[in-house]
């Protein structure tokens, strides 16, 4: 199988991490019919993403083919302190060019954030991944993971939610 640059890595990894409650401001929206709708608040905040394993799986033909995957672990930082983790496994959808389809998970004190990505390859200096859902206080989670390389293994992420305030964090 084609080995995957630690840059390829770097980037694939970055598709998912962990967080802590920032403040947040809370605005009344409303819904297609005027409605209003439920309280939301947004929330910005950085953390650190440190790769600590990666694995390439040769799955089906021999050598780099759809279906491969990439499955990597990375520990989430905030002020230097680890305060949770971050998994993601891609799956090589096209060749030449290189398309992977992400799906990852942010574990953090508070519950679990989920998110997706269509890399293409190579990467764009900075990525931004769709924010699925979650879970705890993260149930209604939404919006967007901006990541940008750090180094070979390290990325840096912002995190831009939109909670509904009833998800009580």
């Amino acid at each position: 199988m084609r080995r995957i640059s630690q840059r390829c890595l770097s980037a694939v990894a970055g598709l998912v991490a962990a967080l802590v409650v920032a403040p947040s401001a809370s605005a009344a929206t409303s819904t297609p019919y005027g409605r209003p709708d439920t309280q939301q608040r947004t929330q910005v905040f950085q953390l650190v993403a440190k790769q600590t394993q990666s694995e390439s799986l040769d799955l089906g033909k021999k050598g780099l083919s759809r279906g491969d995957e990439l499955v990597i672990a990375e520990d989430l930082y905030r002020d230097g302190r680890r305060i949770g983790d971050h998994s993601v496994v891609c799956v090589h959808v096209h060749l030449d060019p290189d398309e992977l389809q992400c799906v990852g998970t942010f574990a953090l004190p508070q519950g679990q954030i989920t998110s997706q990505a269509l890399l293409h390859l190579p990467p764009a200096p900075s990525i931004d991944i769709a924010v699925t859902g979650g879970s705890g206080s993260f149930s209604s989670a939404r919006g967007y993971v901006h990541t940008v390389p750090a180094g070979k293994t390290v990325r840096n992420l912002t995190f831009h939610l939109t909670l509904d305030a009833s998800s009580g964090t």
